[in-house]
């Protein structure tokens, strides 16, 4: 504001006019001291000073304080959050379902071997004696299977083969939600056929252990890949 402003100007012009007589008078006892080194003299000289401590005390422009933030409301208790008090396992659904829909966002097919990758079993020669799926890909499995248009695919020996997987997918529950069908899960005799199975289906997104079909699958359809924490690899189709 022009007043305030006009203000602080005189305020400065006086302190500046009295700081230049005191600066004189200083100059004038200093002089008065070395010329007569009484006593009477010293404590002029002292009182003077004292006078210049104080008029420099109360002349000097007071500094503003800083403005403290106002304190900050205290975080509401957990208890109080509507998602904290959401069960342990539908959280982790939750996560599944966001890491599902951040991955294959966009993709409407996707095919995924089983051998090493769904079931335990890593080898064909297993599955003729049993099939046991990994409890931690179910429920990934069906979270894809509600997004996703899922095909599971495997390289088989014999029907016994063939029996033992269904047969472990069913019990598993894999079947239940209606995403994933016995109709989607194909079987071949070698892993030329599981290759041909993922280019007919024209697959957005194909997961597989066999770096061999990953290396057909390049010639015209790998974009990239990615190695998970379980040895499972990625394949981006376009």
């Amino acid at each position: 504001m022009p007043g305030l402003a006009a203000a602080e100007q005189d305020a400065v012009s006086l302190v500046r006019r009295v700081a230049r007589a005191l600066n004189r008078r200083f100059t004038d006892i200093v002089a008065l001291l070395f010329s007569h080194k009484g006593a009477g003299s010293l404590g002029a000289v002292a009182g003077f000073a004292i006078a210049v401590v104080f008029a420099w005390k109360f002349l000097r422009p007071r500094r503003r304080a800083p403005k403290r933030p106002p304190p900050t409301p205290a975080a509401a208790p957990a208890a109080t959050v509507p998602d904290a008090a959401e069960p342990i396992g539908d959280s982790g659904k939750v996560v599944t379902r966001e890491i599902v829909v951040k991955r294959l966002k966009g993709c409407r097919k996707v095919t995924c071997q089983l051998l090493g990758v769904v079931f335990e079993e890593t080898i064909p020669e297993e599955l003729q004696k049993h099939a046991t799926v990994r409890p931690s890909v179910v429920e990934l499995l069906l979270e894809i299977s509600r997004y996703c248009d899922l095909y599971l695919m495997e390289t088989v020996i014999d029907d016994k083969s063939e029996e033992n997987a269904l047969m472990a997918l069913e019990t598993s529950g894999l079947f239940r939600t209606g995403g994933l069908m016995k109709e989607k899960v194909l079987f071949c005799s070698s892993e030329v056929g599981r290759t041909s199975f993922v280019r007919q289906l024209e697959s957005d997104f194909h997961i597989d252990t066999s770096l061999d079909i990953v290396s057909q699958l390049s010639v015209c359809y790998l974009v990239s890949y990615l190695f998970l924490e379980q040895g499972i690899l990625l394949i981006f189709m376009c």
